[in-house]
């Protein structure tokens, strides 16, 4: 009889065990597919410790993770398009100025949305993050590119790379491909 009772509490600090460790495997492995590029920045800005950067990620799922996208106003979506195309057409004279405007439109293209106000970057972005890890990296670019940091093709990538981010908030819906006007213009930061 005692011996059943050691193997049964043997097989269940067993099962427990792997249980334990399945599911802070999973947890990561959550993360790291809800997160994609941005687990992988989170983890080098920890340098390398995956814990410390699977918890920040679990507390922005658990801050922002309930935001529901707010729809835009009529005729806002056009608005949008139109200064975008501005943007672009003002980055052949002016990449600087035109990554500047660019910024600023995205902060407020997310704060109308329903994210945190733009006035905190870090808290817009982790916002973002949660909801749309895989575009806010550009975001991110543009943010770096207004503060004076690279040149003018590195300008030009963060404005086409941060369109993406633009064109998941235009949408209606997040799985809805936003319907924008993409011409090109010669020599302009189209996306």
């Amino acid at each position: 009889m005692t011996t059943v009772v050691i193997i049964v509490a043997v097989v269940l600090v067993a099962a427990l065990a792997f249980f334990l460790v399945r599911g802070r495997q999973t947890g990561g492995r959550g993360l790291q597919r809800r997160f994609g590029p941005e687990y992988e920045r989170t983890v080098a800005r920890h340098e390398g410790d995956t814990k410390a950067a699977e918890h920040e990620l679990a507390e922005r799922v658990k801050l922002h993770g309930s935001l529901s996208e707010q729809p835009l106003a009529p005729g806002a979506r056009e608005t949008y398009v139109r200064r975008w195309a501005e943007v672009q057409e003002k980055f052949i004279d002016s990449p600087r100025d035109a990554v500047v405007e660019a910024d600023a439109l995205l902060a407020q293209l997310a704060r109308d949305r329903g994210f945190p106000d733009g006035g905190s970057f870090e808290e817009q972005t982790a916002a973002l993050s949660v909801h749309h890890a895989e575009q806010v990296d550009g975001y991110r670019k543009v943010h770096t590119a207004v503060r004076g940091q690279g040149g003018t093709e590195e300008m030009r990538q963060a404005l086409i790379e941060s369109r993406a981010l633009f064109d998941v908030l235009l949408a209606d819906a997040p799985d809805e491909p936003a319907r924008t006007d993409r011409h090109e213009t010669k020599g302009s930061a189209t996306a």
